[in-house]
């Protein structure tokens, strides 16, 4: 059964660092791009950070650029998300889905791990 799940998220003060994971099982992640994305309550969906399978290749948005850095183990087939110098403007459901096209489709999403950023 394809799947993707998400975890790593937590509660971690202004300034603090999380690792979140995006394990895939049920395909090869070689084979297709991971994005990752947050939603935080009342507002839309946004996304954070993505990586290619072809040549990883990636892109963050610019709330994000800077702090927080995606990476890729095929031997593992995960995505990583690290999380630096975390905001009050960062806490949100975070989940990842995969790219089927490269293009920015995606087709299966996690049901995401929540981040939390408090003092």
């Amino acid at each position: 059964q394809l799947q993707l799940v998400e975890s790593g998220g937590g509660l971690v003060q202004p300034g603090g660092s999380l690792r979140l994971s995006c394990a895939a099982s049920g395909f090869t992640l070689d084979y297709y791009g991971i994005g990752w994305f947050r939603q935080a309550p009342g507002k839309e969906r946004e996304g954070v950070s993505c990586i290619s399978s072809s040549d990883g290749s990636t892109y963050y948005a610019d709330s994000v650029k800077g702090r927080f850095t995606i990476s890729r183990d095929n031997a593992k087939n995960t995505v990583y998300l690290q999380m630096n110098s975390l905001k009050p403007e960062d806490p949100a459901l975070y989940y990842c889905a995969r790219d089927f096209t490269g293009w920015g489709e995606y087709d299966y999403w996690g049901r995401g791990t929540q981040v939390t950023v408090s003092s």
